[in-house]
């Protein structure tokens, strides 16, 4: 079963970013059209750290992350939570990483990161903690976030394997 684009399966309605900067909602970056456009962005408020709380209508087996950014503000160090109800920033340091990633401004031009698949296999929500920028500047800057998986209970180890041979 191939990867697509598991944009249909996030309930927008449960979406929950802290330290958002209001005129610049998560939405911007998870919405189709939205995430296309990067005048529309995400960003932080009070400083760099923002966290996302993602549910999604269905189980999904994510397999990549795409977190699009500029150079000087994007991302740097995002931590992955699985199916916690509602992580907040106390929370993070006491809760086990599914995965943690560093991205390079390679990656935050658009190219998809691919995860664990035997941590990211039945995810009913997933919390991402973008913890520090590229520059340490006072705010992140986040244009684009997507997801590449299957939905559903499939459990495949063959395509595991292959996966983690691809790593």
């Amino acid at each position: 079963m191939s990867a697509k684009d598991l944009l249909e399966f996030i309930d927008f309605s449960s979406l929950e970013c802290l330290n958002e900067n209001p005129a610049h909602p998560a939405s911007h970056v998870l919405k189709q059209g939205y995430r296309e456009d990067d005048g529309l962005y995400l960003e932080s408020d009070t400083d760099e750290q923002l966290l996302l709380n993602i549910h999604f209508n269905q189980k999904v087996r994510i397999q990549s992350i795409t977190v699009k950014g500029p150079e000087d503000n994007g991302p740097k160090v995002v931590k992955l939570y699985t199916n916690r109800m509602s992580l907040g920033f106390s929370d993070a340091d006491s809760v086990p990483v599914a995965q943690q990633l560093e991205l390079t401004t390679k990656e935050l031009s658009g190219e998809p990161v691919t995860l664990k698949l035997t941590k990211f296999n039945s995810v009913n929500i997933l919390s991402i903690l973008i913890d520090s920028n590229q520059s340490d500047a006072d705010t992140t800057k986040v244009f684009k976030i997507a997801f590449a998986g299957t939905a559903g209970d499939v459990f495949n180890v063959a395509e595991i394997k292959k996966q983690e041979e691809k790593s």
